[in-house]
């Protein structure tokens, strides 16, 4: 079992910044790979981004390339979400999420633990 708890949402304006973070607890040393996904009021989950917990490459959904920052601190089981220049539609439930050892990043399906999300809003 993985436990994970995100915190760092909030309000902030367009063009502002935030920074979420995900502490993972329990069998941390089983993680693939841990990814952020998000979710809008009346849309599907889609992926965010992606750090791989072994080596730390990174994946990144294009519409958040070159704004967000996926990070992780191993010593402290730790991954960070910089988000910079945030967009009006950048606004979700911002979820963090475990993978385990299934081949993928991408889909939400491939994750097996899944944190209780933030809230992140973008006033314009």
């Amino acid at each position: 079992q993985v436990q994970l708890v995100e915190s760092g949402g909030g309000l902030v304006q367009a063009g502002g910044s935030l920074r979420l973070s995900c502490a993972a607890s329990g069998r941390t040393f089983s993680m693939y790979a841990m990814g952020w996904f998000r979710q809008a009021p009346g849309k599907e989950r889609e992926f965010v981004a992606a750090i791989k917990w072994s080596g730390g490459s990174t994946y990144y959904a294009d519409s958040v390339k070159g704004r967000f920052a996926i990070s992780r601190d191993n010593a402290k089981n730790t991954v960070y979400l910089q988000m910079n220049s945030l967009k009006y539609e950048d606004a979700a439930v911002y979820y963090c999420a475990a993978n385990v050892g299934s081949i993928g990043l991408y889909s939400p399906s491939v994750y097996d633990y899944w944190g209780q999300g933030t809230q992140v809003t973008v006033s314009s």
